[in-house]
């Protein structure tokens, strides 16, 4: 086996059929060979390396033994030991949990009477050169027992297929302790069902606080010898050791469940029967290859071809599936419901991706955003309020912001029908109207007193953000009372800006600001700023970028203000998240409140700067090797940034219908949409000397403005962008051509 990390060439498939009495040859792009997991492994990316399937519930994928920070997902590209295969995974995250259900394959190497006190006793080193890694598939070769394992999946069954290569018996070890470092294991179950399967448990504490995972497992040979190594009267079961007669194949099918072992049993009986992996596998293939098509991209450039489509291969990992293939799930109440006759969702890191993954599957995955938002609907009857950030059934809390808003009236305001709509109003108004983290002072005195709690000020802003979306959404709704309430919460971020120094920061109870001040400064989860500094959070206004502009005073000084952000010397002080990354001067990509920034100049005229830094940061933040993430992949968001923006657009305001012109990396960009149309972004002249709009054409018809409305790409069409090696400032400077913040 050879490692992925070469140039694959373009697979055509050439597939003839009868028309009359002539033969056409229609040509099918497999965009799963431009997708390499690998990339974004390495660094501080944290992306999930394994076989899945888009949004299923099984990431199944190797574990490396933790090191720290960087092995958040469980593997790192810089390391070689492999403690085993587990089914589910985190990818891009900075917190780690899931690594759940490990199974090794050994050989007789492996002594299970040896080396008791030994951690992970059966691990094994393996080389890059020796592991494969493609769109739905996994392959490594295990040095230590010589055997080559491959992997694939289906939404709930990891798939193995083993072939053991020493002489004497096959051999398995399932470990239910260690997961992915991260969390305790707090009961576990590993039995013996009949002569070629086991079934089981685990559940967990960690990120995660009551994690509940069931499982059902089949072997293609019956059991020879069946041994628990590892059990105590607290937990119960946790390392099992299997024996198999013989060498040679050994296939494994492992079905999960949040529910039970019966509806595991159930999802493998519905979703993998049969023996066949690479039915499984092609199968796995298949489903990757019609998510990918949804965007063709035209260029010239393999390198960037590869970024895009494993950036969109990424944005396809989580959300992931959290019910049973009969429809039934675990709640955030901890109790099973049956089918409510829509897929059920885990995964919910909202704080990253409500900025731009969740409006880009408004564009690609129609079919499941009144899903997503059903899911936040059971999880707010279940849990008394809208997720934060949702793991396998359990609000961790994490973050700031209530950002299930964002993402729900996005949907409502794009015309999504498929859920109750005043029972989402209910629920976002409900959730802004709480005591909690912060609420209370805003609801009393506009700001949250520096003094009362950390990230006082990256809470405010986060909530005037998420207050303007609930306007938004009244106003669409005929709710004046409470579109006028949330319009003016929105502006609440006011009340942090300092004109004497043009930053936003901390404010104390009596009114002063908070002393001394360092726009620098980043002390992790101490500060006023959540991973980041105000250097950065100034910018945090993507709802409202006129009013900052006249905290500003005028277009000149925000433009300045804005222009020193690139420049100024990219320095971190000692303390400050490791999340702040990616910096071109204080701006940094590497994190989510940044993301935004380098469009704002769209808003007052310049949008040549937008396009200037938006290439930049394409050309030197993304790149195709491991180490290809400048920051945390956050579940999506970070490869969203980078799937809009190479197209040459991005959703400043989140729930706006808008995207803001920057600069396209791709000749061709189209969207294959619902009903057979189609949307093309074209770029003529494009080449890394010509990132400037000179000029644009809607549908054949000159278009002057700096944005495009997500009703204008639905209707399909075309967008050509005429490009050249210098700025035109007059592309977008006049006020009536600008992006504004309003609902399109």
């Amino acid at each position: 086996m050879k490692s992925f990390h070469r140039l694959s060439s373009l697979l055509l498939i050439f597939l003839f059929f009868s028309c009359g009495n002539e033969k056409q040859v229609v040509q099918v792009t497999d965009f799963t060979e431009f997708v390499d997991p690998f990339i974004g492994s390495g660094y501080h990316g944290h992306v999930f390396v394994g076989a899945s399937v888009p949004f299923g519930a099984v990431q199944l994928g190797p574990n490396n033994e933790t090191q720290g920070w960087d092995w958040c997902s469980g593997y790192h590209y810089s390391d070689s030991v492999l403690i085993g295969f587990a089914h589910t995974h985190l990818s891009g995250t900075g917190i780690g949990d899931l690594g759940d259900l490990v199974f090794m394959p050994a050989s007789d190497d492996f002594d299970p009477s040896k080396d008791k006190e030994v951690p992970f006793r059966w691990k094994s080193t393996y080389s890059h050169d020796n592991e494969t890694a493609k769109a739905g598939y996994y392959s490594l070769h295990i040095d230590r027992y010589n055997v080559d394992a491959e992997l694939t999946a289906t939404n709930r069954v990891g798939f193995h297929r083993y072939n053991f290569n020493a002489e004497g018996n096959s051999k398995i070890i399932i470990d239910l302790k260690y997961g992915t470092g991260w969390d305790k294991i707090t009961k576990g179950v590993i039995q013996q069902v009949d002569k070629n399967t086991v079934e089981g448990l685990r559940f967990s504490s960690g990120w995660a606080s009551d994690q509940q995972l069931f499982y059902y497992t089949r072997f293609s040979k019956d059991i020879k010898n069946f041994e628990i190594l590892e059990s105590n009267e607290e937990t119960g079961d946790i390392t099992a050791f299997i024996e198999f007669e013989g060498n040679g194949e050994l296939l494994v099918k492992t079905a999960i469940s949040p529910v039970s072992t019966e509806g595991a049993k159930n999802n493998l009986l519905a979703e993998a029967a049969d023996w066949d992996f690479e039915a499984v596998k092609n199968a796995a293939n298949e489903s990757w290859n019609t998510e990918l098509g949804k965007i063709d991209v035209k260029t010239g450039n393999f390198a960037d071809k590869r970024i895009f489509y494993t950036a969109l291969y990424h944005t396809m990992i989580a959300p992931s599936l959290f019910n049973d293939a009969n429809g039934d799930y675990r709640g955030a109440d901890r109790k099973v419901h049956k089918n409510p006759g829509y897929e059920t969702y885990t995964t919910l890191s909202l704080w990253d991706t409500y900025r731009a993954a969740h409006p880009l599957y408004t564009l690609v995955q129609p079919n499941r955003v009144n899903d997503f938002v059903n899911t936040m609907l059971d999880i707010y009857d279940q849990q008394g309020k809208l997720p934060v950030w949702h793991l396998h059934g359990n609000e961790t809390n994490t973050m700031v912001g209530y950002h299930a808003v964002p993402v729900i009236a996005d949907a409502y305001l794009k015309g999504f029908r498929g859920f109750d709509a005043e029972k989402a109003f209910e629920a976002m108004k409900a959730f802004a109207m709480r005591d909690e983290r912060g609420l209370d002072f805003i609801k009393k005195q506009e700001y949250i007193p520096a003094e009362s709690q950390v990230e006082s000020v990256a809470r405010a802003m986060e909530y005037a953000i998420d207050d303007w979306c609930i306007a938004a959404m009244a106003a669409a709704m005929g709710k004046t009372d409470d579109a006028e309430l949330f319009s003016k919460r929105a502006k609440y971020y006011q009340h942090y800006f300092d004109k004497d120094i043009q930053f936003v920061r901390g404010r104390m109870g009596d009114g002063g600001w908070r002393t001394p001040f360092n726009p620098i400064s980043s002390q992790h989860r101490i500060d006023d700023f959540c991973e980041g500094n105000a250097w950065q959070y100034t910018w945090l206004v993507p709802h409202d970028p006129e009013g900052l502009i006249q905290l500003f005073g005028s277009e000149e000084a925000f433009i300045s203000k804005l222009d020193s952000l690139f420049t100024i010397e990219s320095i971190k002080v000692e303390g400050a998240s490791a999340d702040i990354s990616g910096l071109i001067g204080q701006y940094a990509h590497g994190n989510e409140p940044s993301h935004h920034t380098t469009y704002l100049y769209a808003y007052a005229g310049q949008q040549w700067k937008t396009a200037e830094l938006v290439r930049e940061i394409c050309n030197t933040m993304y790149t195709d090797k491991n180490d290809g993430l400048c920051g945390n992949e956050d579940c999506g968001q970070m490869s969203a940034w980078y799937v809009l923006s190479s197209m040459g657009m991005y959703p400043v305001n989140p729930a706006a219908g808008a995207y803001v012109f920057g600069s396209p990396v791709f000749d061709e960009a189209t969207i294959n949409l619902p009903q057979g149309k189609s949307f093309t972004i074209s770029a003529e002249n494009n080449s890394t000397e010509n990132i400037y709009i000179q000029s644009a054409e809607l549908n054949g018809k000159p278009y002057e403005k700096t944005f495009i409305t997500h009703k204008d790409i639905l209707n399909g069409g075309s967008l050509k962008f005429v490009m050249g090696n210098r700025p035109n400032p007059e592309f977008g400077a006049a006020p009536e051509n600008r992006p504004k913040s309003t609902v399109y």
